[in-house]
């Protein structure tokens, strides 16, 4: 008998990953978030969160394995392009790009969320207990190139734009080199209780409002105007040498 939750069409997954399952319960529990099991309690799978947590150690270890054969930068900028690669913004964009948020299985409150965050935060544990869930039902070799083939391959993009720093980083870098002028924030307003609060904030290049940003922290807020500053002016991050290894060279 075909469990019903199968009725999601699971195998469309397995098609744009180039993954069969043979346990195929894997596949389904990597996108069971806990909310829906407090709604359906005798749905027979677990929630994901501990196939997260193994996920999260593979995609670390898969990465950190591919920029140490292939590149011999420094062990500081190989961290900061690890970093880049597989924090939670780059799981759940390659989440969405799978398309995995209408596989999730969410509660009813989950699931009209309209939060972006939180839904990114869900994508990207997903992500995670999807890489989980292909390491256990295919081992290491598969889960490996199924690491390089979405998220690896996104390092080119992650140097051209600098991605490897935070938006305030690369803005206030790139502003210096072009401009002579270090950015400055300022808050334009806030409102809402103070439990949830919303900041608006300018970023300026002395006088000059350059862009604003909207966050629950002021923090949050400055990472916003910072990131629509670099897309106003057009400017990427700082160029980074990238020192390939060869064949020949040594290891370490």
């Amino acid at each position: 008998m075909v469990p019903a939750y199968t009725e999601k069409k699971f195998h469309t997954i397995e098609e744009r990953i180039g993954v069969v399952f043979d346990n195929k319960d894997l596949l389904v529990q990597a996108l069971v978030h806990r909310s829906y099991l407090n709604e359906n309690r005798d749905f027979p799978l677990a929630h994901n969160e501990r196939l997260e947590f193994l996920g999260d150690a593979i995609l670390e270890l898969a990465v950190t394995e591919f920029l140490f054969e292939n590149y011999l930068n420094p062990e500081g900028e190989l961290t900061n392009w690890r970093a880049a690669l597989v924090n939670g913004t780059m799981c759940a964009r390659v989440a969405r790009e799978l398309e995995l948020e209408q596989f999730l299985f969410l509660s009813h409150g989950e699931s009209k969320d309209t939060n972006t965050k939180a839904r990114d935060y869900i994508l990207a544990n997903a992500l995670e207990a999807l890489i989980g869930a292909i390491y256990l039902d295919k081992g290491w070799e598969l889960t490996e190139q199924f690491v390089i083939r979405f998220i690896v391959t996104k390092l080119p993009e992650v140097l051209e734009l600098g991605l490897w720093m935070d938006a305030k980083s690369r803005f206030q870098e790139a502003a210096q080199e072009i401009t002579g002028i270090t950015p400055t924030y300022k808050v334009l307003g806030e409102d809402g209780p103070d439990h949830a609060k919303n900041f608006v904030v300018g970023v300026f290049l002395d006088r000059e409002q350059i862009a604003h940003g909207v966050g629950t922290s002021k923090q949050e807020a400055q990472t916003a105007a910072a990131e629509a500053a670099l897309t106003v002016k057009g400017w990427k991050g700082p160029k980074v040498s990238i020192v390939p290894r060869k064949a020949d060279d040594p290891i370490g």
